[in-house]
């Protein structure tokens, strides 16, 4: 019997083996199945095509601002959804199962350059970029990361000087998402008093200037820059009132990181379902390859870490919702999720055999993909670091002097 990749989509059904929707509430569920009848319509039937040829999917934007996903959890008086964290969670695996890289643009649109506006930004700087944002008629990045400085933020070495009134930004950016197309990039620097500040930035700036960072093999439907910052010069009212030192810099990147779990999560989805889908119509000896021992093995384990993930991923939802997730627990969500998605993908192509080395299969995509979601928000070693750090109180990943342990997962700076 002959298995096509559109006979596999016909069969596939979402999986909910321990039946963790009777945990969620209608308004929840509402929200999921609005963003999964979305991403079956407008993203999966091009995502193939956008990440084989490395292209952004720009139609994409109006839909994505339509549904809410944007800033998903912020003030509807900023023109966001309001949602509650389990929902804005729902909605990110839903994307993440249709595309890996439009999920990342969404982190670093919401989860990092929004969250930055709204949790560090003025009134004003809240009301100028946010609607606007939320509806992704303007896009947004989040330059952190430097060439030289990627799990270990507290050394970046751009600066911004006071100058005529306002500053002036120098420096580099590396593995900026959106950055080529952002209407402003919340960019890091360290000022003349030596604390790391954030500044707001505008894409026609003469002094900003992004590249795309080419032939890369994860996530190629979303692009990442280097950016260059020349004589950059912003005005007094660019900088981030409430960024006042590195802790406000990683309170931003706890938001985001809670987001990519959720992306772990769907990714994983979606490569279990094809496999299981697959195992039923493939038929090998006579009979379907699901029939198989080792076949059904490999599901078993896949859908075990799956139903595993999911109740990782709802009670961590409600922690943030009560105001009681903390920063190691977000390390360890993320670093969990994603790592079973990693595994999860790779018994998933085992499964399809040769086809699962196809696009229009769509394991390989998320394979891929799942090893920059590996990596980037903290690598899966920094955050298993920060779990240590919280359960012993040693601090293993600094020649830094340790300090007492925390739970809030915070390093004070030090002059350097």
């Amino acid at each position: 019997m002959t298995v096509t990749p559109d006979g596999v989509k016909q069969e596939t059904q979402k999986n909910d083996f321990i039946r963790s929707d009777r945990l969620l509430s209608g308004e929840e569920k509402e929200v999921r199945d609005r963003v999964r009848e979305f991403v079956e319509r407008d993203v999966i039937p091009s995502a193939a095509d956008h990440w084989d040829r490395a292209e952004f999917p720009f139609e994409a934007l109006p839909g994505l601002g339509e549904l809410g996903l944007m800033g998903g959890t912020f003030s509807p008086e900023y023109g966001c959804a309001g949602w509650n964290n389990v929902a804005y969670g729902l909605a990110i695996a839903e994307l993440a199962r249709g595309s890996g890289s439009l999920a990342t643009f969404l982190h670093v649109q919401s989860g990092l350059a929004m969250a930055a506006i709204h949790e560090l930004g003025s009134e004003d700087q809240k009301r100028k970029w946010l609607p606007e944002m939320a509806r992704c008629e303007k896009v947004g990045c989040f330059g952190l990361t430097e060439p030289g400085a990627g799990s270990d933020p507290g050394s970046l070495a751009t600066t911004a000087t006071e100058k005529d009134g306002g500053y002036v930004l120098d420096g580099e950016k590396k593995w900026i998402g959106n950055a080529t197309f952002a209407d402003v990039a919340v960019i890091w620097a360290r000022t003349e008093d030596n604390k790391i500040s954030g500044f707001l930035v505008e894409g026609d700036n003469p002094g900003f200037r992004a590249e795309v960072l080419p032939r890369k093999g994860s996530q190629r439907a979303v692009w990442q820059a280097h950016i260059k910052l020349e004589d950059c010069h912003v005005p007094a009212d660019a900088r981030l009132p409430g960024a006042t030192g590195l802790g406000s810099t990683l309170s931003v990147l706890t938001h985001s990181r809670y987001g990519v779990g959720w992306d772990g999560l769907g990714q994983a989805a979606d490569c279990y379902e094809v496999a299981l889908a697959y195992t039923k119509e493939r038929e090998q000896f006579g009979q379907p390859i699901a029939s198989f021992q080792l076949v059904q093995q490999k599901l078993v384990e896949m859908v075990n870490e799956i139903s595993l993930s999911q109740l990782l991923s709802i009670h961590v939802g409600r922690l943030k919702d009560e105001g009681l997730l903390d920063p190691p627990t977000v390390s360890m969500f993320k670093m969990n999720n994603v790592a079973k998605a990693r595994r999860t993908a790779a018994l998933a192509r085992e499964v399809l055999g040769g086809n699962g080395v196809l696009l229009d299969y769509r394991v390989m995509e998320h394979m891929a993909d799942i090893e920059g979601v590996y990596t980037y928000e903290g690598t899966n070693d920094v955050n298993a670091l920060i779990v240590g750090q919280a359960i012993t109180g040693h601090r293993a990943f600094s020649a830094r002097p340790p300090k007492d342990s925390t739970r809030d997962g915070r390093a004070e700076e030090k002059p350097r």
